[in-house]
């Protein structure tokens, strides 16, 4: 109701003529307020929110307006990567940006690239892997081969260059609409934007150890990376390799393909063909989007001895998750566990909890994991956690009520 009801206000405004509508901009706040109302930035802008949206829409339209400071901190589940967070406003835009391009880039995207797409994942990801090998194999009855590959540092050798000349091309010819000059300026200063200027470091320096300088923005290429953690990163980066995916699928003609963000699947019969296509696919990589296999990830083997993708181990007839998402399944719990050592949680330590635990046991269900769920919740769950909230009889979920 109440969003609506502002939508309703914005049809009397005044700058109904300008070249981004008010009302466009109020749906890509809500779109991300509903998933940021909890962090300082949104907080802060929603205490004002409505005049906060009419000065960026103003700003906008009149070609000043320019991404602020970005927080920069390390994360080490399920992997350590770095993340720039960018500013509650700029996160406004970038919304405001993918849902007016992004209907157009679904309709130029294969249907076997998987991330940050709708109705889609990692578990269709999973399901489609699973189901090129069987298909391939004849139902495990004829030889397949699997071959993995993995792009090194991929975020952070994205060529900015590249990217927007490949942007722009897509947008004068697909995008028809009266602003489209603007959606260009925007889409410019987002992607030449650089996050590593003047950014917040949220924790301490010494987090960085360890990471290489390939995962890192800090260490890029000029007019190289995006920042992990923006919403256009995300949709550009799947746009930046369209172009790789028909190369396999239409000029290639490999029926088994599927990529999820970097990491590529391949499934033909032939363990040769798989062999002679790996140096097809790099030079490919280095000439059209300046990018380079990681070394160390190139997997080439018989289906039979399975295949590790997107945290699961693919095999015929079943489907295990990794030891390393078991592992990190485990640590989520003993961080949670630490939290009611010594004094009761908080309320947003309580959310948290359920948020953590259930997005491991939302993966897990997918799969052969009811022994490991069970045990993981029963034996190494704190008695603090198991008094107060409700473990479904199945397993899959913690609740603060129990579900009849």
């Amino acid at each position: 109701m109440q969003q609506q009801h502002f939508f309703d206000l914005l049809d009397e405004s005044p700058r109904a003529s300008a070249k981004i509508e008010l009302s466009e901009l109020f749906e890509a706040y809500f779109n991300c307020r509903s998933n940021k109302r909890n962090t300082l930035n949104a907080i802060r802008f929603e205490a004002d929110y409505e005049h906060n949206l009419i000065v960026l829409c103003d700003e906008i339209n009149q070609g000043t307006y320019q991404p602020g400071k970005s927080i920069a901190f390390i994360v080490d589940k399920p992997v350590k990567r770095e993340i720039f967070a960018a500013d509650f406003r700029d996160r406004v835009v970038h919304h405001l940006v993918f849902n007016k391009l992004n209907p157009l880039f679904e309709k130029a995207f294969i249907h076997d690239s998987y991330a940050c797409r709708m109705n889609k994942g990692t578990h269709l990801g999973i399901k489609r892997a699973d189901g090129f090998i069987r298909k391939c194999s004849h139902n495990y009855a004829k030889d397949c081969y699997v071959l993995k590959l993995d792009i090194q540092g991929f975020f952070m050798h994205i060529d900015k260059h590249i990217l927007f000349a490949k942007l722009q091309n897509f947008i004068k010819a697909k995008y028809q609409h009266s602003d489209r000059d603007l959606m260009l300026s925007l889409c410019q200063k987002i992607i030449y934007n650089d996050p590593t200027h003047g950014c917040i470091i949220k924790g301490k320096l010494s987090d960085w150890e360890g990471l290489p300088k390939d995962k890192s923005l800090f260490h890029a290429r000029p007019y190289c990376g995006l920042p992990i953690g923006n919403l256009t990163s995300q949709v550009f980066a799947n746009f930046y390799m369209n172009s790789f995916d028909h190369f396999i699928k239409h000029d290639v003609g490999l029926r088994f393909y599927g990529r999820y963000v970097d990491d590529s699947i391949f499934v033909h019969e032939s363990k040769d063909y798989l062999q002679a296509l790996i140096p097809k696919v790099d030079e490919f990589l280095q000439e059209k989007l300046r990018l380079t296999l990681h070394p160390k990830k190139i997997y080439l083997q018989h289906y039979s001895l399975g295949v590790k993708f997107l945290g699961v181990v693919i095999k015929p007839h079943r489907i295990y998750i990794t030891n390393r998402t078991k592992g990190n399944f485990y640590a989520a719990i003993e961080k949670q566990n630490s939290v009611v050592r010594n004094n009761p949680p908080s309320k947003q330590e309580k959310l948290t909890f359920l948020s953590s635990i259930n997005s491991y046991l939302g993966i897990m269900k997918h799969y052969k994991t009811y022994r490991l769920r069970r045990k993981m919740l029963l034996t190494h769950l704190s008695p603090w956690w198991q008094k107060r909230y409700f473990i479904g009889e199945d397993f899959t979920k913690v609740t603060t009520q129990k579900v009849v």
